[in-house]
Parts: C-alpha cells; sequence; structure tokens
C-alpha cells in the first residue's frame, strides 16, 4: 500500500525524496563512524535544518511563481538585501512592513519592465538587482549597517512554538496562502495557462501583464520575508546576504518538477527541492568536504535529477 502510495507522487518529488533518504544515511554513517553518534536522524538536527530550509524555501516559493510563467528573477539577491536593511533600517513596529513594502517596489519595477518593455526577465531583472546594489552600496557607504533587527523579527526567526521553529510556520503560512492562489483561483490558472502558451492565454482574453506583473510582486515579497527572517536570525543585515539564495533557488524549484520553461509545478516538490539542497549543504559540510568538492557533488547531484527527470518527460511525450 505504502509503495503504490509513493508511486503515485510526481516522479521528481520521488527522485527528491530517494535522494534526501540517500543524503541522510550518508551523513549518518559519516557520523557513526567518525563521532559514534547518529547526529543526522536526531529530532533537533531535523528541526534545525527545517528552520535554515524556511528562508531558502521563501525564496524558492516566490521563484516558484515566475518560473511557472517561463520567466526567472536574477534579483532576488539584493532583493533580500534590500528588505533586511530596510527593515532594520525602520525598527519599531514598522520595520516588517517597512521591508515588505521595500520588495513590493522591486516587484512592480520588474513586473512592469516585463511586461510592458517586453524586455527578457533575465536582462531586466539583472539589471534591476545592479541598480539595488549600487543603492545599497551608497546607502551604507560600503560598510556594514549599523542597524540592527527588532524583537519580533528575531522571534520570527529564532523563535519556537511547540518545539517548532517559527520561520517553518511562516513558511507554511506563505506556502498555504500560494498554494490556495494557485489551485483555488482563476489568477492561479491564468499563471499555468500563460506558462503553457502566453499568445494562446492573451487570445483568450487574460489580462497576461496584469498577471506578470502580480507574479512577479509576489516573488519579491517572498525573497523581502526571507530578507527579513535572515536579518532576525544574524540580529542584522549585511551586504551581500541574499548572494548565496539565487542559484539554490532555482534549483530547488526546478528539481522539484516545475519545469524551467514555465506551465507545469507544484509548491510541494520546491518544498521538497529546499530540503534536498539545504540537507545537502549540511552534509558536506559536516564531512568537511573542501569547497571545490562540495561544489562538484552539488552541481552532479543537480544536474543527474535534471537529466533524469528531462528523459522521464520525452518519454512521455
Amino acid at each position: 500500500m505504502l509503495i503504490t502510495k509513493f508511486l503515485l507522487i510526481d516522479k521528481p518529488i520521488r527522485y527528491a525524496l530517494g535522494i534526501i533518504v540517500l543524503i541522510l544515511l550518508t551523513g549518518t554513517t559519516y557520523t557513526l563512524v567518525t563521532q559514534g553518534t547518529m547526529a543526522f536522524l536526531s529530532p533537533t538536527y531535523l528541526l534545525q535544518q527545517l528552520q535554515v530550509a524556511s528562508f531558502l524555501g521563501l525564496v524558492a516559493t516566490g521563484m516558484m511563481m515566475v518560473i511557472l510563467l517561463g520567466h526567472i528573477d536574477l534579483s532576488i539577491p539584493w532583493t533580500v538585501t534590500c528588505a533586511a536593511m530596510a527593515a532594520t533600517a525602520m525598527g519599531g513596529e514598522w520595520a516588517i512592513p517597512a521591508g515588505l513594502a521595500a520588495g513590493l517596489i522591486i516587484g512592480l519595477v520588474n513586473g512592469l519592465g516585463v511586461a510592458f518593455l517586453r524586455v527578457p526577465s533575465m536582462i531586466f531583472t539583472l539589471g534591476v538587482n545592479t541598480v539595488i546594489q549600487g543603492l545599497m552600496v551608497v546607502y551604507t557607504g560600503g560598510f556594514a549597517p549599523q542597524t540592527h533587527s527588532t524583537p519580533i523579527m528575531e522571534t520570527l526567526a529564532t523563535g519556537h512554538l511547540l518545539g517548532i521553529p517559527n520561520a517553518l510556520f511562516v513558511w507554511a503560512f506563505v506556502g498555504s496562502l500560494i498554494v490556495f492562489m494557485l489551485t483555488r483561483t482563476a489568477m492561479g490558472r491564468y499563471i499555468f495557462a500563460i506558462g503553457n502558451r502566453e499568445v494562446a492565454a492573451y487570445l483568450s482574453g487574460i489580462n497576461t501583464r496584469l498577471v506578470l506583473i502580480a507574479s512577479f510582486v509576489m516573488c519579491s515579497l517572498c525573497a523581502s520575508m526571507a530578507g527579513i527572517l535572515l536579518a532576525g536570525y544574524s540580529t542584522k543585515a549585511y551586504q551581500g546576504m541574499g548572494d548565496l539564495y539565487l542559484l539554490p533557488a532555482i534549483a530547488a524549484v526546478v528539481i522539484g518538477g516545475t519545469n524551467i520553461l514555465g506551465g507545469k509545478g507544484t509548491f510541494t516538490g520546491t518544498v521538497v527541492g529546499a530540503i534536498l539542497i539545504v540537507l545537502l549543504q549540511s552534509v558536506l559540510s559536516v564531512m568537511q568536504m573542501p569547497e571545490a568538492g562540495r561544489q562538484v557533488i552539488y552541481g552532479t547531484v543537480i544536474i543527474s535529477m535534471l537529466l533524469v527527470y528531462g528523459r522521464g518527460e520525452k518519454k512521455e511525450g
């Protein structure tokens, strides 16, 4: 019965779950041999990794929204940083709204540029990322800001409720909103329609420009929320704090089964992809793998899964 249910799961998610089990077994074997412990299977370790995965997961959730349309957002790194700096600079009860407002503005700029100027999203968002970086360097003078996160930001990022990290609740809340929107609203149907064939969606009467703008706004809002949590986690914002999240976010989305060309994908797949990447990074770190080796293994896992998934898609086609 369990095997039958497992086989009913989408193929990329099955592959990702299998890799996650393999990663945990590899890490457990290593710590058992070297330290005499099974730390990788302890609830404390797993909850800690879920907390870390929440930050990446928020970014990946937003990235999924634009990839479903067949676009991509390369302004994520400095959207994360800008939101964190805006939140810590504002402080007080307006800290989180200020960070989200920064993300909203960036998302609007990206959406308007892609929807109305018809500039490829890869080029436009990369340009926006560079502009934000320049503005943040001017704002800070090239140094780390002296501002600090607020207690509520730190509570959301590092606190626990019933033993479960608050950051995980934030990710789950955002994810539930995204799932509801994708599966229960016209907006969700429009996103998948545009991702499959934008011209056909436009000719059917869908306001494709509005959907594009809304999706880029949601992407930036998710990234800004991640930035706010990261600032709370480290108690402050700093230059380039979002640089480590761009490629892992894209990888999490694609590994989870979202078609990089748009039109197909699930939030569940993105969740599994984010957890896989965080666990892989953690195991390689514990094994004291040199940075070069980490990059080789990290890239090999991603490419292998994409190749296997791609071959499966061709056979089904």
